[in-house]
């Protein structure tokens, strides 16, 4: 019996001991010293064999879009019975990310993923994890508008090249867009006028932030004037590190270099930081970390400017349909929806956002041109329209979006408070008349950790002046000292050739390797204190080992 007990407790160890080499090993991949094979196209796809390919993406908790992309899934595998797609869904693009992160390690990433670019910089620290797209783009038979592709995919030249371009770094596309946002403000035009103010036809900083300062005036009982009520938040953005990144950007001031080189810690940064110090101060401006959705203080007629995503617009408004707050607290008013502000109207600058998709590699070249295929579907017309109804989106493809039918969609904007919601009609249209005013941000392995830290500094100064720190050129300097820190933005290093190595991790999928690491050491820990009591045992009694 002594003995049995021995082979098997000797057999855990040798598991333990196997599975922590393993999980060592995988670490260690996720950070590039091993890697798949690079991915060729196959001559021909495989009709006989039997697919079964997995496609995480968000939903929003929108259930009709969950219908899109299950019937989406439904109509690609009719044309394709023998591909199996499994589709998982979440609410939030920083969970998809770090579950990709921890899946790397595991070697059980998913087929297909709707991601950012930023995100994908990060996986690509794993050497051939990301397949990069050329080839696939270019292939005569399974290429975009391929001959053996069994349904109408879109040319290259038919994706809109701004958007493309937004999934192309490393000297390769990583991804194609799947569809394409912007920020809107949302006025309560209603308010601006009641407070002597006309809108012009762009906003400004400094419009808005006049009108929001005079929108804090109380009356003896701490009610404000312009609404009546105790509770008035006149500016609110959803998205600070839009905010930074894009005032930045309007004023042509440092955010970093393509080649990942940081420049985010400038004077013009530190600048606009005291310019929302005093804003924050007067009560005039707060930010959704702080103090909750933009929409439900909009809707509630506590907002005044709301600054959030075109595709959040079916939030915004008296009679948005997905409204968060109870009828007994909407307050009606017009509904205006405009571009951010600029520091120059006549150069307006604004953010390209949006969802991409990209497709991970496997030891299998078939499985992944199964994965290609499934992703040229999502780019058809009957996804792309169906999806961009759905919310303030915009397709990305001019086939989707010259098309009749969407034209049409675009042109029906008022005719209910579902699918022809005129906000939402409106925020679309903003979109498509300003994507030659949009741009993006570099993309390199850290750049979703700079992004993060561009918001980060707007919060803290934020919720530091709420209490009543000072906010002077030392709180600055330890500002810009702790963000540098906590976001690991000054470990990025290059090789002589100017090529990027390996960056530093964004915190949190540092704390996920992190924790897969510890937990691999704490089995290592519990299996040698288990062989050293059994060998006391042993030499106790006697019995050789």
């Amino acid at each position: 019996m002594r003995n049995k007990t021995q082979k098997k407790r000797s057999h855990a160890g040798a598991v333990c001991l196997g599975a922590f080499l393993l999980g060592a090993l995988a670490l260690t991949g996720c950070h590039g010293s091993r890697g798949m094979a690079d991915f060729t196209i196959p001559e021909e796809f495989d009709t006989s064999r039997d697919f079964e390919i997995t496609f995480w993406a968000k939903n929003d908790t929108n259930k009709t879009q969950t219908d899109i992309y299950r019937q989406a899934i439904a109509d690609f595998q009719e044309l394709y019975p023998n591909i199996t797609v499994n589709l998982r869904l979440y609410t939030d693009y920083g969970k998809i990310y770090n579950d990709v992160i921890t899946n790397i390690a595991t070697n059980t990433t998913p087929n297909v993923c709707i991601t950012y670019p930023d995100h994908i910089a990060t996986y690509l620290t794993g050497n051939n994890i990301v397949v990069p797209l050329d080839d696939l783009f270019a292939d005569d038979l399974y290429g975009l508008g391929g001959s053996r592709v069994e349904f109408e995919a879109p040319l290259k030249e038919e994706i809109i090249p701004q958007f493309l371009e937004e999934c192309s770094f490393g000297g390769h596309y990583y991804a194609v867009p799947y569809m394409r946002s912007t920020e809107a403000c949302y006025v309560n035009k209603t308010y601006v006028e009641a407070l002597g103010y006309t809108l012009p036809e762009t906003l400004t900083w400094d419009f808005v932030w006049e009108v929001a300062d005079a929108a804090t005036a109380q009356d003896s009982e701490g009610n404000y004037l312009v609404n009546g009520q105790k509770v008035m938040i006149p500016f609110l953005y959803k998205s600070t590190d839009n905010m930074m990144i894009q005032m930045l950007k309007q004023l042509d001031a440092g955010y970093s270099t393509e080649e990942g080189e940081i420049l985010i810690f400038n004077d013009t940064t530190e600048e606009l930081l005291y310019t929302i110090a005093d804003h924050v101060n007067n009560g005039a401006f707060s930010t959704f970390k702080i103090s909750s959705y933009p929409a439900n203080f909009l809707n509630a007629g506590q907002c005044i400017f709301a600054i959030d995503s075109t595709a959040g617009a079916t939030w915004m408004g008296t009679d948005a349909p997905l409204s968060d707050i109870s009828e007994d607290v909407l307050v009606e008013f017009e509904t205006e929806v405009m571009a951010i502000p600029q520091f120059d109207p006549a150069n307006p600058k604004m953010i390209s956002q949006g969802p991409s998709i990209c497709i991970f590699n496997k030891a299998d070249p078939q499985e992944v041109l199964a994965s290609w295929l499934f992703t040229q579907y999502l780019l058809t017309n009957r996804v792309q329209i169906a999806y961009a109804e759905t919310e303030g989106y915009v397709p990305v493809t001019s086939l989707a979006r010259d098309s009749a039918e969407y034209q049409d969609y675009l042109s029906r904007g008022g005719e209910d408070n579902n699918t022809y919601y005129e906000v939402k009609l409106k925020a679309s249209q903003l979109l498509l008349d300003n994507v030659g005013n949009t741009f993006v941000t570099p993309v390199f392995n850290g750049s979703a950790s700079l992004r993060d830290a561009a918001g980060q500094m707007i919060e803290n100064v934020a919720k530091s002046t709420r209490r009543k720190e000072e906010i002077d050129s030392r709180y600055m300097k330890k500002l810009f000292e702790d963000v540098t820190s906590l976001y690991r933005l000054g470990q990025t290093s290059r090789t002589s050739s100017g090529k990027q190595e390996l960056g530093s991790l964004p915190p949190a999928s540092v704390l996920l390797l992190a924790a897969l690491g510890s937990a691999w050491v704490l089995i290592l820990l519990y299996m040698g204190v288990g062989l050293w009591k059994k060998k006391s045992r042993d030499k106790g009694s006697g019995t050789a080992v």
